[in-house]
């Protein structure tokens, strides 16, 4: 490359620019900066089409703030430029993200969008994961943000919506997305996030009339409606299906005598993915995608090829052959044998509860189309209250034996939970293979993970759970910062004033703020300002039974279910614990 100082009036942006917009970004984190030294980072640049000119690839902003500068001193200086070599736009816009890459300021939307535009200049996933030295499959997950709708993506570049909901939304169909979308607008509404997300998009519990491709007056299975009548739903899952995938058949068959090449079904476990493909009319080959979902929405996508064979195609080279073979039996006749195959398999379970303890985990864990199992979201909109759980020791602890379960599994160690992963590679088939090999020991503590998981946070069980195993909170809980922060009751302060300072003091302070008194509390636990440090304290709230510090409760009446559960809860058998799980080597 060539280094040349170059007039300000010689530039201007490239559309190749990472960063390119019509509108000037905000340069007043560099201005100060600009004011006092200047650019001392060099722009990359090419040469423009007009004679003399040159367009900024990479740079932008320190062009922008360079320009602000000169307005104000009226001495325009020229700028530190490298020149690249005159080359295609793909080459150009990769030399663009790298540099802003190298600094790991470019959200993943802009990612996004200069990823798309190298892909329209002829890259694949590949080429572009090679050349800024990122995995195939960070590449793949970025451009995965093709799938949503523009509102989606501006609310994740805006930071509204984290990164596992966004992963399970570039799954959705536009018909989901939108559905959300309706829900997360709504002031009384409550939009599904994370994995609670994912048990909405693909649970499959209620399967509405419209998605029906089949005559619904001549449907034989019964369909019932809402109060107002405006949405209906099938009451047999599995008739739906069967009249559906007649239906999709039918489809399929009329595109074929049609003249497509082709005709693919996509099924509920997999996803078309537009980016992956191109536009191709039937007379070049162009394929049918039939995108079927597990809530019964079919979408049909006419005239498509894979990128790489669009790439072929424009090339000259013949298409590779993409008729299917015909089965060897009808659809009708694989019901038959998948039914009696079903029958035959259930019989043999009977007497073998090993077997059916091991398939009921695997089913837990990766789901199917009958099983609707959730984790616990523990979900919460206080940052503090979710840092709080996430860092106390029991939350530590429960995530180690988490990561000891996914690797004894075989499952990827970032999962965040190893319950309700229906996108588990080899899904419930592999899991529960797996799971035969393992003593019984093991698969109870995994057992004991997935039951964790799917605990439903401030529910009765927990209560009875937690005075059935005589849990000890001071074992797993100390008072923090997120715990003084909720009190607000005054009348409750002084009570806790008097179990960790006495009655005396209490009385003694009984005109104090509540800041006064939080501050005394806060001294006896740690033993600070010369107060007895108190041992081993915790909130009335927080015991195995539960209870109050007024007349008024605070425990939504858990502190009496607990109390009365209690004094019938047999103890605990330490002999009957599990192995602890030991993490794969």
């Amino acid at each position: 490359m060539t280094l040349l100082f170059i007039d300000q009036d010689k530039l201007s942006v490239s559309k190749t620019n990472m960063r390119y917009s019509k509108k000037a970004p905000d340069v007043s984190d560099l201005l100060p900066t600009v004011r006092k030294r200047g650019i001392i980072q060099t722009l990359l640049v090419r040469p423009a089409a007009e004679a003399g000119q040159f367009e900024i690839v990479a740079g932008a902003r320190r062009f922008y703030a360079a320009r602000i500068v000169a307005a104000e001193t009226g001495e325009p200086e020229p700028l530190p430029c490298r020149i690249l070599a005159e080359t295609d736009d793909a080459a150009a816009i990769e030399a663009s993200m790298i540099e802003n890459l190298s600094r790991l300021d470019a959200d993943e939307v802009t990612q996004w969008e200069t990823f798309t535009r190298l892909v329209r200049q002829g890259r694949d996933v590949a080429d572009i994961a090679a050349t800024f030295g990122l995995p195939d499959l960070t590449i793949s997950r970025v451009l995965a943000l093709g799938n949503l709708l523009p509102r989606i993506r501006q609310l994740y570049a805006a930071e509204k919506i984290d990164r596992t909901t966004i992963r399970h939304l570039t799954l959705a169909s536009k018909h989901q997305q939108r559905s959300w979308l309706a829900l997360f607008d709504d002031p009384d509404g409550y939009a599904p996030t994370g994995h609670q997300l994912k048990a909405w998009l693909f649970g499959g519990q209620s399967i509405a009339a419209r998605f029906a491709l089949f005559d619904l007056d001549s449907f034989g299975g019964a369909i019932v409606a809402d109060l107002f009548g405006e949405d209906r739903y099938f009451a047999d899952p599995d008739a739906f299906w069967a009249a559906q995938n007649a239906a999709i058949a039918a489809r399929r068959a009329a595109y074929l005598e049609q003249g497509w090449s082709d005709v693919v079904v996509v099924p509920p476990s997999e996803h078309f993915h537009s980016w992956e493909y191109e536009k191709a009319p039937k007379r070049k080959g162009g394929r049918v995608y039939v995108d079927v979902r597990a809530s019964g929405e079919v979408t049909f996508h006419e005239g498509y090829l894979s990128a790489r064979e669009a790439r072929r195609l424009a090339r000259g080279e013949a298409s590779e052959p993409a008729r299917a073979p015909r089965p060897e039996v009808t659809s009708t006749m694989q019901t038959y044998l998948d039914l009696h195959r079903h029958a035959a398999a259930r019989a043999a379970l009977l007497g073998q509860p090993g077997v059916a303890l091991r398939l009921m985990v695997a089913h837990a864990i990766g789901g199917s189309h009958l099983w609707r199992v959730s984790p616990e979201p523990q979900a919460t909109r206080a940052d503090a209250v979710r840092e709080s759980v996430e860092t106390c020791p029991a939350e530590t602890l429960f995530d180690e034996r988490r990561c000891a379960a996914l690797a004894v599994l075989g499952l990827a160690p970032d999962e965040p939970t190893v319950t309700g992963g229906s996108g588990h590679e080899g899904g419930v088939p592999t899991l529960f293979l797996r799971l035969v090999d393992l003593p019984d020991a093991v698969v109870m503590e995994i057992l004991t993970i997935v039951m964790g998981e799917t605990l439903a946070s401030g529910s009765a069980v927990v209560a009875g759970l937690g005075v059935h195993l005589g849990v000890d909170m001071a074992d797993w809980w100390e008072a923090d910062t997120a715990f003084f922060d909720l009190i607000r009751d005054r009348e409750v302060l002084l009570r806790i004033v008097g179990e960790v300072a006495g009655e005396t003091v209490a009385a003694a302070n009984a005109a104090e703020k509540t800041k006064v008194l939080k501050r005394i509390i806060r001294d006896h636990l740690d033993g600070a300002d010369g107060r007895r440090k108190v041992e081993r304290w915790v909130p009335r709230w927080l015991g195995f039974p539960a209870s109050a510090y007024t007349s008024r409760g605070g425990n939504d009446a858990v502190g009496a279910r607990d109390t009365a559960e209690s004094a019938q809860a047999p103890e605990p058998d330490p002999d009957t614990a599990p192995a602890p799980l030991q993490r794969a080597a």
